[in-house]
This record gives structure tokens, C-alpha cells and sequence, in this order.
């Protein structure tokens, strides 16, 4: 496919999902304001999101589609997908502290079917995500909380993507990034030791730099 159709498509796409994962957003804030941190506050933390989605998302398949120009399409849009469900959790983690449920079954359920279809290791990505989960469950008991249920599925749905080697590289990246981040945050008095802090961020944003290579 030539390259600029490939670009211009890429573009139109990633300003419908936009429109799409905003609005998907918007409704699970609506549908579900007692379990956000910040429900008073969702104008103001959703800003960013609200402006910025369509061009990070057409940035970010532009650079996509191009770093990969002989993927076959149906991993190609694989990988958009895959990119595109990180960000929205970004955006929800940083935004509300959450990652919601509704988005993270498709993630997972795509995970599967890629994983299958490209005719990667079964059995090597299944044992990431119960590992995986797993981990992170027990992570969460040992920190009283402290790594949150969403961050535990993410993990989870992460393993069948990616299987234990980049799982395992992810996990231990994105840990030693939000330890950072935390302990910054600690000795800059934005947060209490006993303040969740998501962790969410920290491994979608590895993940999707993960993509490019």
C-alpha cells in the first residue's frame, strides 16, 4: 500500500477512535462515579484527553505503520488496537485512578485471539497471565492495596499478549519507573504514604514504547 494512503488512513482512523474512546470514557465516569478518585474533578483531569487523544492516536499509528511497513494488515491493526486500549487506560489511570473492567475484557479477549491466530506459544502466553496475575495479586496483599485490582488484570491481559520474556521486562521496568515517581512524590509531599498511586501508566507507557521495537 502506498505510504501516503497508508498515513491518511491511518489518520482518519485514529480521529474516529477518538471520538469512540472519549465518548466510552465519558460513560463509564457517568455509570460508575463511586469509584473514581476524583469524581468532582473530572472536567478539569480529563482536559488533555478531551484535546489531545485524536492527535496522540494519529501520532502514535503514524509512527506505528511506519516503523513496521512490511507487517502483514491483520497485525497491523492488531497493534492498533493494542496501542489504542493502553492510552484510554492511561489516560483513566492518571485521569481517576482506575482502570475499568468493561474496557479490560476486549483487551484480554484480543490478546487471545492474536495469540492464536499469529500462531504464537500458547501455553507460554496463558502461563504469563496466570503468573502474571498472580504476582501482582500477591503484591497487592503484601502492599495492603497498594497495587490496585486494575493493575492486577492489566498484568493479566498483558501476559496473553506478550508472554513471560517482554512480560517480565515490562513488569520490572514499569515498577522501578512508578517506584520512582512515588517516592518522588512522597518527598514532595503530593502524596501520603497511605494514598494509592497508580501504577497503570507506568506499564502501558513502557508497553507502547515496547511496540516500536
Amino acid at each position: 500500500m502506498n505510504t501516503f494512503v497508508l498515513l491518511f488512513m491511518t489518520i482518519i482512523l485514529a480521529v474516529f477512535l477518538s471520538l469512540a474512546g472519549n465518548r466510552w470514557i465519558d460513560k463509564l465516569y457517568a455509570a460508575s462515579p463511586d469509584i473514581l478518585s476524583f469524581p468532582q474533578d473530572i472536567a478539569k483531569r480529563s482536559f488533555i484527553r478531551r484535546r489531545g487523544l485524536a492527535f496522540l492516536l494519529g501520532v502514535l499509528f503514524s509512527l506505528t505503520a511506519l516503523r513496521h511497513p512490511g507487517m502483514i494488515p491483520i497485525q497491523l491493526y492488531f497493534l492498533f488496537a493494542f496501542e489504542y486500549l493502553l492510552l484510554l487506560y492511561t489516560f483513566t489511570d492518571f485521569e481517576q485512578q482506575v482502570i475499568f473492567d468493561n474496557m479490560l475484557l476486549p483487551f484480554a479477549l484480543f490478546g487471545g485471539i492474536y495469540t492464536t491466530v499469529m500462531g504464537m506459544p500458547v501455553f507460554d502466553h496463558a502461563l504469563a497471565a496466570a503468573v502474571g496475575g498472580l504476582s501482582f495479586l500477591l503484591l497487592s496483599v503484601l502492599t495492603r492495596g497498594g497495587i490496585g485490582g486494575g493493575d492486577i488484570k492489566l498484568i493479566a491481559s498483558l501476559g496473553l499478549w506478550l508472554g513471560t520474556d517482554a512480560l517480565l521486562s515490562i513488569t520490572i521496568t514499569g515498577l522501578i519507573l512508578g517506584g520512582i515517581a512515588a517516592l518522588l512524590l512522597l518527598v514532595t509531599g503530593k502524596k501520603k504514604r497511605n494514598e494509592y498511586f497508580a501504577y497503570g501508566p507506568y506499564f502501558t507507557i513502557v508497553t507502547i514504547l515496547l511496540t516500536f521495537y
